[in-house]
C-alpha cells in the first residue's frame, strides 16, 4: 500500500475551483508538497474558509499567477499576498494595468511560453485573446499530468488549442448560452462584447472545442466562469454529459469551492490504479 501511494502521489496533481465566475475567480493547482493559486478575485478570508474546507493547508500555497487585471481576479490578492508573504507572478503590462497596491518585492515578472518552476510545479503561461492588457492563461505541470486554466477567453486560438491538447484536467470556460444572451436584458454593446473576439467563450464554443481537440488522456473537464444571467449549471451540465466521452463534468460554481479531485497519469499499473483511486488523502 505504501509503493502504491509513493506512486499516486508522485504522478499527481490535486485541484478544485475555489471561485469560478464574475463574481470572483480562483483556482487552486497542487501536489502532495506545493500549490498555487491562479488568481484571486475573492476575499483572503473567503479562501481561507474554502481552503480549509478542503482539509488543505494554506502554508502549502507557494505563490499566485494573475491572468489578467480584471477586478474578478484580482480583488483578493494584496491582502492574500501581505499576510502569508505570497510572491505574485504578473506581467508588467497587468501589473501596470491593474494599479495593484502589492509590495514590489513580492512581485515576481512572467514571460509568454517560458515556464516558472515552484517546487515540482512547471506552469507555462500563454497569451490568449480577452479584452485586457496583457491577457494569460496557464498550464501547470507536474511529473507528467498537466492541467489547464481556459478562461476568459474570447476565442480558441492556436495558443489555446495547442495548450489545451496537452491537459489531463481543464478549467474551461463555458460562460453563456447563445439564446439566452441574445434574449436578455444586456445592452447591444455589451452583448456585442461578450460574443467578441475579445470576449468569453460560449457553451457551444466550448464544447466545439472540447470535442474536436480533447486529448485521450483527458479525465476531467471543470466547466468554468458560467454568466449569472445568461447561463444555467443544469443547461451546460446537460449539454456536456451528452458528449462526455468518458470525461467527468464538473460545474465550477460561484457559490461554492468544487471538491479537491485527484488527477493521475495512467502511468501505474491497473491493480496501483485502482488501489490509489480508493485511498483518500490529508493535506492538513
Amino acid at each position: 500500500m505504501c509503493k502504491i501511494l509513493f506512486f499516486a502521489l508522485l504522478m499527481s496533481l490535486f485541484i478544485s475551483s475555489i471561485n469560478s465566475g464574475s463574481n470572483g475567480n480562483c483556482y487552486y493547482i497542487g501536489n502532495e508538497n506545493e500549490a498555487i493559486l491562479i488568481d484571486v478575485g475573492i476575499t483572503c478570508t473567503e479562501v481561507e474558509k474554502r481552503i480549509h474546507r478542503l482539509g488543505l493547508n494554506m502554508q502549502k500555497i507557494k505563490a499566485v499567477f494573475v491572468s489578467h487585471e480584471h477586478s474578478d481576479h484580482i480583488s483578493g490578492i494584496a491582502v492574500l499576498s501581505k499576510k502569508y508573504k505570497l510572491p505574485i507572478y504578473v506581467t508588467p503590462g497587468t501589473l501596470k494595468a491593474g494599479g495593484f497596491k502589492i509590495n514590489l518585492q513580492n512581485i515576481q515578472s512572467f514571460s509568454s511560453l517560458v515556464p516558472v518552476h515552484i517546487g515540482d510545479l512547471s506552469i507555462t503561461p500563454f497569451p490568449k485573446s480577452h479584452d485586457a492588457a496583457d491577457p494569460h492563461s496557464f498550464v501547470v505541470c507536474c511529473n507528467k499530468v498537466s492541467v489547464g486554466i481556459f478562461t476568459d477567453i474570447g476565442y480558441p486560438c492556436k495558443n489555446v488549442i495547442n495548450q489545451f491538447k496537452l491537459c489531463h484536467a481543464a478549467f474551461l470556460e463555458t460562460n453563456y448560452d447563445d439564446e439566452m444572451l441574445e434574449k436578455g436584458k444586456y445592452p447591444f454593446f455589451l452583448k456585442s462584447r461578450i460574443r467578441g473576439e475579445k470576449g468569453h467563450l460560449s457553451n457551444a464554443e466550448a464544447l466545439k472545442l472540447f470535442s474536436t481537440h480533447k486529448p485521450p488522456f483527458m479525465s476531467h473537464l471543470f466547466l468554468s466562469h458560467l454568466s449569472k444571467n445568461n447561463n444555467r449549471p443544469e443547461l451546460v451540465q446537460q449539454l456536456f454529459n451528452e458528449q462526455a466521452m468518458g470525461v467527468k463534468m464538473i460545474v465550477a460554481t460561484r457559490y461554492v469551492e468544487t471538491p479537491l479531485f485527484h488527477i493521475h497519469t495512467a502511468i501505474l499499473p491497473k491493480r496501483m490504479q485502482a488501489a490509489a483511486s480508493q485511498l483518500s488523502f490529508s493535506f492538513a
